[in-house]
């Protein structure tokens, strides 16, 4: 057994020791086709993705205004709550058409 680390993880009533990564979880690759559209979809995938709007007809957010983002936001949660099964990757595939000036600069460049 591993000595007991000195200072605050002792007083932590949650903590349970070290935690040893997994080696499983560690070696773990994202497949291409998890984040491809097309023959590698599910027909519930398909269907859902049938459901979700173009992008173009999003709300848009320019970062001009204090709280233009707010639309956006609000419109992203309902997509959520109307097609339950999207993927996150969906939406931000669709990030750069809603973003416009300098919200696409900043968003450009996080990315």
């Amino acid at each position: 057994m591993k000595p007991q680390p000195q200072g605050h993880v002792m007083d932590n009533p949650y903590h349970q020791g070290d935690i040893e990564p997994d080696s499983m979880l560690m070696n773990k690759e994202i497949s291409p086709s998890q984040y491809q559209y097309g023959d590698n979809m599910s027909h519930s995938e398909k269907e859902a993705l049938k459901q979700l709007p173009e992008a173009s007809s999003w709300p848009n957010f320019s970062a001009t205004l204090e709280y233009d983002h707010m639309e956006l936001i609000d419109y992203i949660d309902g997509l959520f709550i109307d097609v339950p099964i999207i993927p996150d990757y969906w939406i931000t595939d669709r990030l750069d058409t809603a973003f416009k000036g300098h919200a696409s600069i900043w968003y450009t460049e996080m990315k």
